[in-house]
């Protein structure tokens, strides 16, 4: 059975800090979506720090990291993606973030396309959710929900245009 993390759990090993957003995760209702709010402000808070190329590799170095960070945590906690694990939402938010428009509103819109998207799971993320139970499934599902947000992103760009 699946235990439920505390502060105990987040500290005990790296990769539960990070797995679990720095503490994000921890939040008894909606973690993933307060997972993706802990994205939106540290990527407010790191970004002009890096070049394209710089964010782009951090980026890559946290994805492969977190299918780590989700395997050593998923086994810590008995379920390879307990709710409080939302590394998986961070990477791929940040991803969206570096190709969103830089307004408030386009990065609301970024926000809800991909919350509803990591909820919903169209195929092939529910593929992953439901048949790869690892740090890679984990990890892919959002990143798929991340490519149907940018093109979702994209589409309304058009039409507004």
């Amino acid at each position: 059975m699946a235990k439920r993390p505390d502060l105990n759990f987040l500290i005990a090993h790296p990769a539960h800090f990070f797995a679990l957003g720095c503490g994000s995760g921890l939040a008894p209702k909606a973690p993933g979506t307060f997972g993706t709010l802990f994205a939106w402000a540290m990527f407010a808070l790191f970004h002009h720090h890096f070049s394209d190329f710089g964010l782009f590799f951090l980026l890559t170095v946290g994805y492969l990291a977190g299918i780590w960070f989700i395997d050593v945590t998923g086994r810590g906690l008995g379920d390879p993606d307990h709710g409080s694990i939302v590394w998986d939402e961070i990477v791929p938010f940040w991803l969206i973030l570096m190709m969103t428009p830089a307004t408030f509103l386009w990065q609301l819109a970024a926000f809800a396309l991909f919350r509803f998207f990591d909820i919903t799971k169209p195929q092939p993320a529910r593929y992953f959710d439901e048949h790869v139970k690892n740090g890679f499934g984990v990890m892919a599902d959002d990143l798929v929900a991340a490519g149907y947000t940018l093109l979702s992103l994209a589409l309304l760009k058009i039409v507004l245009a």
